[in-house]
């Protein structure tokens, strides 16, 4: 038998390891919460574990620099997050009763203390509520979590970040609702990025970004075409008006290795979140799968648009599909702006 290295690689998990992994805490779910509910709380449980197990690699790394000066290992330079004393995954898994509570005020105060990136990014999930959630079930789902290492070094971010895909068109498959409003399918997303080709330094917006799958498509082409992925950062912009969908967006992109983006929850075509006075702000490309034939969408307040976004006229009551178009075209920038979007066939 061979002897063991001092120096042995940590196991690095393959995307068939995570995604089984990520499927049965679906499973553990299953009965007190709805398959469309499923997301809800699988998506902030593996972003909290993920997010615990890279500070302690963090730490770690900090520890053994400093000659265990622990400290130095707690210094907030060290760490890309910050994980408030008593808010580790390990704090929530020693507790043996009332588990929801815990869970809720770790995440609370995890967002509290780095507002300027994961302000309300755990989303608005009852855990409290043991009606659903029994300590019980909270237990095994903590436990089942608690198997497998999710930092850098056992658990690449493109593996994770595909990994969340996967469950994001399964959750989509499952409630078996009209899967488009937060998947777009992979192929139709990778075509349009194709057509939009952007480079590196431009800017991308999604003005209804969903979970962030074409804001990612655009990411990775950028790279896979040998672009700076350094002049990408603070280059993605996107709005969705679902709060989890915003929230899953944002767990999404950090999950999949990105660092400075900007993510608005709030009703684009009511309230646009970005802007430049009484301007819309423009991007060099503009990306998305709006809402279809969207009623009760704003024609009320786009009579008087204080953006000018009703140019070619106020699209009918009854159907948003062109209000997005234009909102689109408004937002593209005035020489490198183009723009890709998919509509129902019912515009024609």
């Amino acid at each position: 038998m061979a002897s063991r290295n001092a120096n042995v690689q940590p196991e690095v998990l393959g995307i068939a390891a995570v995604t089984s992994y990520l499927w049965e805490a679906a499973n553990i779910l299953r009965g007190p919460v709805d398959a469309a509910d499923f997301k809800t709380y699988i998506f902030p449980l593996l972003f909290f574990k993920r997010l615990s197990d890279v500070y302690d690699e963090e730490y770690a790394v900090a520890l053994e620099e400093s000659d265990g000066d622990v400290e130095f290992a707690q210094f907030p330079e060290n760490h890309r997050f910050q994980v408030p004393e008593g808010c580790h995954w390990k704090d929530v898994r020693a507790k043996s009763a009332n588990i929801g509570h815990a869970l809720q005020k770790a995440m609370r105060c995890i967002e509290q203390a780095n507002p300027d990136t994961l302000h309300g990014i755990f989303g608005d999930a009852q855990w409290t509520n043991k009606d659903r959630l029994s300590d019980a079930l909270l237990k095994d789902l903590i436990e089942h979590f608690s198997s497998l290492n999710l930092g850098n070094e056992h658990c690449k971010a493109d593996i994770l970040g595909q990994a969340y895909e996967y469950l994001i068109k399964k959750f989509a498959d499952l409630t078996n609702k009209k899967a488009g409003e937060f998947y777009t399918p992979r192929s139709v997303v990778a075509l349009m990025v194709r057509i939009l080709a952007p480079k590196a330094g431009e800017t991308i917006y999604d003005p209804a970004c969903g979970t962030g799958g074409m804001l990612l498509e655009a990411l990775h082409h950028v790279k896979e075409h040998g672009g700076d992925e350094n002049l990408m950062l603070g280059k993605l912009y996107g709005q969705e008006k679902n709060l989890t969908t915003s929230s899953i967006a944002r767990m999404n992109l950090f999950l999949h290795g990105a660092e400075d983006f900007h993510i608005e929850r709030g009703d684009t075509l009511r309230l646009p979140a970005f802007y430049s006075g009484d301007s819309l702000a423009t991007f060099d490309c503009v990306i998305a799968n709006p809402p279809f034939s969207l009623e009760k969408w704003g024609d009320d307040v786009w009579i008087n648009d204080p953006y000018g976004r009703n140019f070619a006229g106020l699209p009918p009551a009854k159907s948003g599909d062109f209000a997005w178009v234009q909102h689109m075209i408004k937002s593209m920038a005035r020489k490198t702006g183009r723009m890709a979007v998919v509509l129902p066939h019912g515009v024609l």
